[in-house]
């Protein structure tokens, strides 16, 4: 029934003649009511009839809060079973064998040197025969990816092997790393991922001659490395795309091999003797042992050439304990030096070059800095380089955008950031810098002479 028809009958009904009786504004709120009421019932009504309202689906799912024990631990076991059947779909070693075994039977003649091909019509046949869980890489897209120049069509069924085992192995780390996702939104917190390291450290060899006792700084200085460049914002998270993406996994997974070269682990921030250089500087420059470094302390780093002007901005910027650095703040501070061309170090090294928080260096924040360094040469006996030419080398290195400032990305598309923060915080940087084609024609003087020896 239409709610105007209803409202009109109810106002000519018997009891209307005595609305004389009732005061006006009662008449008002009577009508207010019914009107209410009818206009509630047709509005729903219409709502019901509406079947294209029960078809929406459900797009947002609450995360059970805190005090929600019952339901974090339906979410823990429902996406431990999840985890498990995705496991279970991916190929075990048997498989990854019989997979092989069927390539080597359909290869397609002539190699190429020893290397075995196989044409598109052998690649469906393996598929055909290779299972249900094979049936993702046998396509013509992955087929396409890996074919290159060869005459008859074919591409090498190593590379097709490699692809499918990289495949495999990155599903196995994801679900490996998921295990460790608390939240189960995609994600590693610091602690998530120091419980992945620290039970990891048993399965590489290499790793072997640690002592229990340095676990927990080994562990430390393993996530910061993570941390300081898969985190540049500081939220305290990194999505587990952004591990499988980088080569850190990679070269800490490297530790399995028990024949790892020396020259490889001496260059690997994750190897035994890498964690316990950086770990050893550490406690060399801790002069007064109380496991935290002062300016003064930290002054010692490396060739103890760093301007003092950099070292205030380090220990103003960075985090400190009653003015002192601690071990995991330190960390970043060697990461930051060891890798100036990365641009999370440049990020890093920036900030502390703009003193002004403008977002960008002009002129007075790099005179600022080189004031230092030509302090510095006075002290030890050597003749000031003048501003001027050193300023208008760094602009023709970088050539900002804005020909007055230098912004974060002119030094990262420049390629030269390195070299310009070295020049402007570490006398012997700079030294070395001032005198590179000295250096250069030395080397080779050098070089011709063990030739003619």
């Amino acid at each position: 029934m239409d709610w105007k028809e209803a409202l009109r009958r109810r106002l000519a009904t018997p009891g209307a003649e005595t609305k004389g009786k009732k005061s006006e504004q009662e008449l008002k709120d009577e009508e207010m009511d019914l009107f209410t009421k009818y206009y509630s019932e047709w509005k729903g009504g219409r709502r019901n009839t509406n079947e294209f309202y029960k078809t929406i689906p459900r797009f947002y799912y609450r995360l059970p809060a805190e005090d929600e024990v019952l339901l974090q631990k339906l979410r823990e076991e429902s996406r431990a079973v999840f985890l498990q059947r995705k496991s279970r779909e991916l190929l075990d070693n048997e498989e990854l064998q019989n997979l092989w075994f069927l390539l080597d039977k359909h290869q397609t003649p002539p190699m190429i040197g020893e290397e075995a091909m196989i044409n598109y019509e052998n690649f469906l046949k393996v598929g055909e025969k290779a299972g249900p869980k094979c049936k993702q890489f046998f396509t013509a897209k992955v087929f396409a990816k890996l074919l290159h120049t060869d005459s008859y069509g074919r591409i090498s069924i190593m590379q097709f092997f490699n692809y499918v085992m990289r495949k495999v192995w990155l599903h196995q780390t994801r679900i490996g790393l998921s295990l460790y996702d608390v939240a189960g939104q995609g994600y590693l917190r610091e602690s998530d991922l120091e419980n992945y390291i620290l039970e990891l450290i048993p399965t590489l060899p290499q790793l072997d001659g640690l002592e229990k006792s340095f676990y927990s700084f080994y562990v430390c200085t393993a996530v910061r490395k993570f941390f300081f460049f898969l985190d540049p914002l500081r939220t305290g998270k990194i999505k587990i795309q952004d591990i499988l993406a980088c080569s850190f996994l990679d070269d800490l997974l490297e530790l399995r091999d028990e024949e790892l070269s020396k020259e490889s682990q001496e260059t690997n921030w994750f190897s035994a003797p890498s964690a316990l250089r950086v770990y050893g500087q550490y406690l060399n420059l801790d002069k007064d042992h109380n496991g935290m470094l002062s300016k003064e302390e930290l002054s010692r780093y490396g060739t103890a050439t760093m301007t003092n002007v950099f070292l205030d901005r380090v220990f103003q910027e960075c985090l400190t304990y009653d003015g002192e650095m601690d071990y995991k703040t330190y960390l970043d501070f060697v990461l930051a030096l060891e890798n100036r061309k990365e641009p999370a170090a440049l990020q890093y090294i920036f900030k502390l070059l703009d003193i002004e928080n403008k977002g960008y260096l002009n002129v007075f924040s790099l005179n600022y800095f080189f004031r230092a360094i030509q302090e510095l040469m006075k002290i030890h006996g050597q003749d000031p380089v003048s501003f001027q030419d050193v300023k208008d080398e760094i602009f023709d290195m970088v050539k900002p955008k804005d020909p007055l400032k230098i912004s974060l990305q002119d030094l990262i598309n420049s390629n030269q950031g390195d070299t310009v923060t070295t020049i402007l915080i570490d006398l012997n940087g700079f030294w070395t810098y001032e005198n590179r084609e000295a250096l250069v024609a030395n080397d080779s003087e050098n070089a011709t002479d063990l030739d003619d020896a």
